[in-house]
């Protein structure tokens, strides 16, 4: 049995009748599928059919082009937000503190004293020209200066500023425009930081301010980054505020604690921090109950009198709650308490739960971003904050050769600094301007799927009173100083109260929007309306696609074997001759030769005993067109 047989009579008995052509196919389908619709078109008259054909047709296109809405819908991954309250007993949140100066003045001035002679000779040159004095004993580093100069700028002609150094007598210009030496003295100039790629270069840039006191402040920080960035770590650890001088007094609870109860971490921003309850040697504490008696009570000194001129301008301490193992962003995150002040905060929690890929692009430890986390070196977890400026420093290494001193350093990197690095400032002003630097950062770094925030509610009182800051001051500052002089004002002294509120947590959780089940739902929902079909009704639609591909494969065998007979045909043209042709021109052959005289055909010998007859019906010629490799052996 050929193979076109043997397809044909399979699909005859899947069938049980349409055939094998694609109009019967299509005649047997609408007669017996379950969608409205086709069965009109067949047995309606003319008009009916037509009509029943265009009906079918536009209600089949209005289905499909649901379905390719519903298929998007699914595919874009929405999300739904869901508020959920709880009631639980919660762990109490980290708790950073840092003095908002981060070194002791007396401490840290040997290393800044070049830096403050120069700006307070600055200051006066700025804000009394004509008595500033040109001769200053011992003379002024004006190297250091040089190297991130301040200068004056006049923009009452826009086209042609008049920039000025503050300790040259000359004045140049950007482009053409001068200024005479009288005209300073009636002209108000703006106050800028001169950032070049090297010394002597003029490729610089100015960053201008609208108020001096900004400027002078930009300035001073630019410059003791770089002569900090060159104090070994232990020596900027020393030089900052101790626990046992900041922290005077602790309750947890009705539990006493103290200093020891605190781990120390160093920040760029503001030195030495102390964290409570941060969860790294030991089990994070449970809060007991809601309310300001169940939660840390701080007395705090943050010793305002050895605070650094020009660094800090603001007095207060910086405080923090966030997760444990988390590393405290205080620059960002952080609140200030203010000194002479009962600072409470009331804390309510907030649990984010976030859907991960594909509905969102979040992360649950970082594994998956491409930025190397320089915060693992404190062992603390993955943070969007953490990320973000940890690219930032990757950048600032790649481009400007060194680390900044604010983000920890790659290993094998060290911080820039005015003597091995002297156009590093402008290379970071620039790196922070550039809008495709943090776009770049922003589009690396991920979310976290899941995040506790801690809302705040702060309220303020003046501390201690006039009536009780004598005592108060007597016994704070004996049990610092061993001393019953007061050395303690409520310039220095804050006092702090940290507590939940309640103990209802908020749960913010994302939920897929669409689902698989919708998605099913949906789509039967449109076939049912439009059409009246079902599930067994797109089941008989596939069983006619494939029948059509059998057909399909049955039509392409017998177009192949005919090609394969009319290239037969095209190679022997004539019909073949039959064994008895043959025979008979043998013979005539034969006859010739005899009359020529040729020799005479030797007798054919007697076949030998036990051999066959010959079977001549086997030399018979068939015609070519009968002879094939498909062909039946019977």
């Amino acid at each position: 049995m050929n193979l076109k047989k043997y397809l044909v009579r399979a699909l005859h008995r899947l069938q049980k009748g349409p055939g094998y052509t694609y109009k019967e196919l299509l005649v047997w389908y609408c007669d017996n599928t379950n969608t409205h619709g086709p069965k009109r078109i067949i047995k309606e008259g003319p008009k009916k059919k037509l009509i029943w054909f265009f009906l079918t047709l536009l209600f089949a296109s209005l289905v499909f082009w649901q379905w390719g809405i519903l298929i998007n819908t699914y595919l874009s991954y929405n999300v739904t937000s869901s508020l959920s309250i709880g009631f639980k007993t919660m762990k109490f949140p980290a708790v950073t503190v840092c003095n908002a100066n981060p070194f002791k003045y007396s401490e840290v001035k040997p290393l800044l004293k070049e830096l403050d002679r120069l700006i307070e000779a600055a200051l006066e040159r700025i804000l009394q020209p004509g008595n500033s004095s040109q001769d200053v004993s011992p003379p002024l580093d004006l190297e250091l200066w040089n190297q991130i100069p301040l200068v004056l700028i006049d923009e009452h002609d826009k086209d042609n500023p008049v920039i000025l150094d503050i300790f040259e007598t000359n004045q140049t210009a950007v482009g053409n425009g001068t200024a005479g030496g009288n005209e300073t003295k009636e002209k108000k100039y703006k106050l800028a930081v001169k950032l070049c790629s090297h010394q002597g270069s003029d490729n610089c840039t100015y960053r201008n301010f609208s108020s001096a006191a900004q400027a002078v402040t930009e300035w001073y920080i630019l410059q003791s980054t770089s002569i900090l960035s060159k104090v070994p770590l232990h020596d900027r650890i020393r030089m900052g505020y101790q626990a046992e001088d900041m922290i005077l007094a602790c309750l947890y609870g009705a539990e006493p604690c103290n200093y020891k109860n605190f781990t120390q971490i160093y920040h760029p921003d503001h030195g030495n921090c102390y964290i409570f309850n941060w969860g790294m040697d030991e089990e994070a504490l449970n809060s007991s109950n809601p309310g300001a008696e169940f939660g840390l009570k701080l007395i705090l000194d943050i010793s305002q009198q050895d605070y650094i001129p020009y660094l800090s301008s603001a007095a207060g301490a910086r405080l923090m709650l966030h997760q444990q193992k988390s590393f405290p962003f205080l620059k960002d995150q952080g609140i200030y308490a203010m000194a002479g002040t009962e600072t409470s905060i009331g804390v309510l929690v907030d649990e984010l739960e976030r859907m991960g890929y594909p509905y969102s692009d979040c992360t649950m430890n970082g594994s998956d971003v491409p930025v190397k986390n320089l915060y693992s070196q404190y062992n603390t977890s993955y943070s969007i904050q953490a990320c973000l400026r940890s690219c930032f420093q990757n950048h600032m290494v790649e481009i400007c050769g060194c680390g900044h001193y604010m983000f920890p350093l790659p290993e094998g990197v060290n911080y820039c600094n005015n003597e091995d690095n002297p156009g590093w400032a402008y290379c970071y002003s620039s790196l922070r301007s550039s809008i495709k630097q943090r776009q770049i950062c922003i589009d690396s770094c991920k979310e976290t799927c899941n995040d506790t925030q801690y809302k705040m509610t702060i309220s303020m009182a003046d501390w201690p009173s006039e009536a009780s800051e004598d005592w108060i001051f007597h016994i704070l500052s004996y049990e610092r100083d061993m001393s019953t002089n007061v050395t303690l004002d409520r310039n220095g002294i804050i006092k702090l109260n940290i507590y939940f509120q309640e103990y209802n947590y908020r749960t913010i959780s994302e939920s897929a929007a669409t689902t698989i089940v919708w998605l099913l739902s949906s789509l039967g929902g449109q076939f049912g309306f439009w059409m009246g079909g079902s599930v067994l009704c797109l089941i008989e639609f596939g069983e006619i696609i494939i029948d059509s591909l059998w057909i399909t494969i049955i039509n392409v065998i017998s177009w192949c074997k005919g090609l394969k007979q009319r290239r037969a045909r095209a190679r022997y043209p004539d019909v073949p001759p039959t064994v008895s042709e043959l025979v008979e021109a043998h013979t005539n052959l034969g006859f010739q030769h005899e009359a020529a005289g040729a020799v005479p055909r030797a007798e054919a010998l007697p076949p030998e005993p036990g051999t066959p007859p010959p079977n001549y019906d086997s030399l018979r010629v068939q015609p070519l067109d009968t002879l094939s490799p498909d062909s039946d052996a019977d």
